[in-house]
């Protein structure tokens, strides 16, 4: 896969994703939320990939444009903008000033206020104003505990990485399938299941690469425990075995009836590849495994990228459904969410080849 290939892979997903009109409510990347959030995380990887100029334009305007939407619904979901931003302030460490209260409020909002459930991991909250009490989803390792762990990377803040850590325990605890290895969506704890139980790739996704970075961000302030090495060894064992041969993953991993699904394939292949290169893996056959796993991986997210770099193949945002079936029912659609992690596995293939 030459470099020349995953440079223009890489514009003309990045320009599809910046350039979605305001209109488009799937599309959107003006919200303060989540989905633009993940979206910027995959933006300043990009910008760490190539250095171009014009993107750390377009993430610092867009931080301008859209700060005083940050305080307005303080959840779980809209800390994913943050993310993005503690990264841009630790190579620009001059623009703290103007930025790092702000950054510094909403991570002591995560650590004394945001909701958790009663095994201490944060309960997913979101913008839309939907309650789901007691329940712990795949998703908040990204979009949540994420922004922790570079921020007590930042600042240095031993109490942080160590609240970062605990998150990763408790979402691999809760919510991994012994008999697979792999992640279940969500965990509910006033029944105390796994709701419809659903082997969601998406998920699976979010904690493949979730876990590597938030390590990689704090083990030198916290103690790993070797339970989430553990664990988290299992659960990419699990994925390796559910990749079909033409390199992609079921929107539900273990149903080959279900639809292929491409931000999934693509965000469990930059764990992979995450995980190579933090040192996560140490086992010489499965290191293999993983890397041939990203070659067919990469090769097939590229494929459903169109000439306009939109990204297809991918499913509207999903909670966690009633049944197994109604993931297979999600409509497939360009999101920012996909567009980011198709942008991230081929940014991270561009770092290795400079």
């Amino acid at each position: 896969m030459n470099k020349e290939k995953l440079l223009g892979k890489a514009e003309q997903v990045y320009e599809y994703m910046v350039t979605a009109p305001e209109s488009d409510w799937q599309r959107n990347m003006y919200n303060w939320d989540w989905k633009p959030g993940v979206g910027l995380i995959a933006a300043v990887k990009y910008y760490e990939a190539t250095g171009l100029e014009s993107v750390r334009e377009y993430l610092w305007r867009w931080m301008r444009d859209n700060r005083h939407k940050a305080a307005q619904q303080r959840v779980i979901n809209s800390t994913a903008p943050f993310a993005a931003l503690t990264e841009l302030l630790r190579r620009e460490p001059e623009a703290a000033a103007e930025w790092m209260p702000m950054v510094q409020e909403h991570g002591e909002w995560l650590m004394h206020e945001a909701p958790r459930t009663k095994e201490g991991g944060f309960e997913h909250t979101v913008t839309e104003g939907v309650d789901f009490p007691e329940q712990l989803w795949a998703d908040t390792l990204v979009v949540g505990a994420l922004f922790l762990a570079r921020l007590a990377s930042l600042t240095g803040d031993t109490a942080m990485a160590q609240e970062a850590v605990k998150q990763v325990a408790v979402h691999l605890q809760l919510l991994q399938d012994e008999a697979t290895g792999v992640l279940f969506h969500g965990f509910d704890g006033l029944e105390r299941n796994h709701m419809s139980a659903a082997r969601w790739g998406r998920a699976n996704a979010w904690v493949a690469f979730g876990v590597p970075e938030i390590v990689a961000c704090v083990k030198h302030l916290a103690d790993i425990p070797a339970e989430v090495y553990e664990r988290y060894t299992t659960l990419l064992c699990g994925l390796v075995r559910q990749q079909t041969a033409n390199g992609m993953w079921h929107t539900v991993l273990d149903r080959p009836d279900f639809y292929l699904e491409t931000s999934a394939t693509a965000g469990i292949a930059y764990g992979f590849q995450i995980a190579l290169r933090t040192g996560m893996v140490e086992d010489a056959a499965l290191q293999k495994k993983l890397g041939n796993a990203v070659i067919k991986a990469a090769e097939a997210v590229m494929i459903h990228v169109d000439v306009y770099g939109a990204v297809h193949g991918v499913s509207g945002g999903t909670p966690v459904m009633p049944t197994v079936e109604a993931y297979n029912e999600v409509k497939i659609t360009p999101t920012p969410y996909g567009q980011a992690l198709a942008l991230m596995l081929i940014s991270d293939l561009l770092e290795e080849r400079k």
